[in-house]
Order: C-alpha cells, then sequence, then structure tokens
C-alpha cells in the first residue's frame, strides 16, 4: 500500500521505507540554521540532511573536512528546534568514524544526545561496517553514503563521476548490500551513472537517495544553497535551481543601501 503524503505526521525510517514499497519518492534537502529549517520542513520536505555541506556553505571551506563535531551539532539543534514533520539526519564529519568504531560510536551518542537528531550518516562500504553495527547497537538510525564521499576527496583527488569503470561499480554493488545487511535505513548515492544508481534500487530494499545519480532511484537530494541559488558558482549537471536568490537578495541589498544613502529610507510612515 502507498503512503500517501497526507497521511504523514511524522516521517520516520520505517515511513520511508515504506514510501519505497509503494513507490512514493522521496525528497530531501539540507538545512542547517533555524529559520531556513523551518522554512523547508513547513514546505512538507520528508527528509532533512544536517550535513557536513556546512563546511563549504556556511564556512566557506573548500573541502567538507574542517567541520568539527561540535560544529555539527551546533547546526544540527538550530535544525531540530524548527522542525515538526521532517527525519532530521546528521552527517559524521571527517574524524569522527574512520578507522575507529568505538569514536563513531561516542561521536554518535554525542549528536543525538546534544542535538536531538533522528539518525546518523556516515560515507563509506565494507571499511565502515564495524562502526555501523556499534553504532545501531545503541538504537541509532545510520543512513550509508557511497559513490562520491567528499571526505575522501584527497584520496580521489576528482569529484569526478565515480563507479564508471566495472570493477568499482561491482564494488559499489557489494557496499551497497553489505550496508543493508548491516542495519543501514537508507543509502544515499552520489554522482554515479545513473542505470548503475538504478540497479542499486531495485536490488536492495531499504531506500536508495540520489544525489547526480539519476532518476531511477527511490528520492533525490539536493544542497539547499544550491537549489534556491543563494550559492551562484556551483554548476554540476544534476543541480537544478529553482530560484536565484543570488540576485535577487544582492539587488535588495543594492536598493537598501541606495535608499539609505538617498535618505529615502526610513520615510515618514517608517519612523516613531
Amino acid at each position: 500500500m502507498s503512503v500517501s503524503k497526507k497521511e504523514i505526521k511524522k516521517v520516520t525510517t520505517n515511513v520511508l521505507q515504506e514510501m519505497k514499497r509503494g513507490g512514493q519518492k522521496i525528497s530531501m534537502l539540507t538545512a542547517y540554521d533555524y529559520t531556513m529549517a523551518k522554512i523547508v520542513d513547513d514546505a512538507g520536505i520528508d527528509v532533512i540532511l544536517v550535513g557536513d555541506s556546512a563546511s563549504n556553505v556556511m564556512a566557506g571551506h573548500e573541502t567538507t573536512l574542517p567541520i568539527t563535531l561540535d560544529q555539527m551539532i551546533y547546526h544540527a539543534s538550530s535544525v531540530v528546534r524548527a522542525v515538526n514533520r521532517a527525519l532530521i539526519v546528521v552527517d559524521l564529519p571527517f574524524g569522527s568514524y574512520q578507522g575507529n568504531s568505538k569514536e563513531a560510536l561516542n561521536s554518535s551518542i554525542k549528536i543525538m544526545k546534544e542535538s536531538g537528531a533522528h539518525a546518523v550518516k556516515l560515507e563509506g562500504g565494507k571499511e565502515v561496517k564495524e562502526s555501523i553495527e556499534r553504532i545501531l547497537t545503541a538504537g541509532i538510525p545510520v543512513m550509508g553514503h557511497l559513490g562520491l564521499t567528499p571526505q575522501s576527496i584527497y584520496k580521489f583527488g576528482t569529484y569526478n563521476v565515480r563507479a564508471i569503470e566495472e570493477e568499482e561499480a561491482k564494488r559499489l554493488i557489494d557496499d551497497a548490500k553489505l550496508l543493508e545487511n548491516t542495519g543501514c535505513f537508507a543509502i544515499v548515492l552520489e554522482k554515479i551513472p545513473a542505470k548503475l544508481a538504478e540497479r542499486v534500487a531495485k536490488e536492495i530494499e531499504i531506500p536508495v537517495i540520489g544525489i547526480g545519480a539519476g532518476g531511477g532511484v527511490d528520492g533525490q537530494v539536493l544542497v539547499f544553497h544550491d537549489m534556491v541559488g543563494l550559492n551562484n558558482e556551483f554548476h554540476p549537471r544534476f543541480l537544478r535551481r529553482y530560484l536565484n536568490l543570488y540576485d535577487e537578495i544582492k539587488g535588495a541589498v543594492g536598493n537598501y543601501i541606495k535608499d539609505v544613502k538617498s535618505s529615502d529610507f526610513p520615510n515618514s510612515s517608517e519612523q516613531y
């Protein structure tokens, strides 16, 4: 039975799996602060990702690597206070889980206790299996992430499409099945061929959320700032801009400056 959007009062991991079984697409966007999260949630988004992309769009770093666990918790806490409906997933930042399953558990517990979020997300396949297993022992839902994994950018050396070659594609399929069998409730596939992503979505039972992975998956995620055009320097093929807020806000600020300089603002009706 498909899940009607009107019937969903609170999105949970179970609801997402019901949505996949019913053929209902899952919508997901990033948010990093109270005001934007409230707008996104009020619009009816299914999942909000408090992404480590905050390192780029909020702090201006070149990569996602510099953001810390405490900074992720700050952003997640702001989002949680705004949201009534969406499932809130928080990225485990670089250095908080790789190579140490005990550290992964402690990082995840800290996120859940201090932010009030609903789940965590981490990058990787078999190399993070032990970390996922340990996080799950605490009852914390885990979302996986395969394909282009930005925390490994210095290893890959490029943001190009992943899993084009047969060997890497096979490894990605194996990792997706491993993540499902380990207990992940969903997987993000980033910047891989559309046919491969569609195959993965058909071969596993948990939801597959794509970004630059075509339309054959179970849902889509974009970075909010890219989608509404607050960031005007990022132009990947997979991005559809629904607004051009950069130019609109820049124009509004320009008009404000002009009105202040000319003493047009404030006028007689805008003062006490």
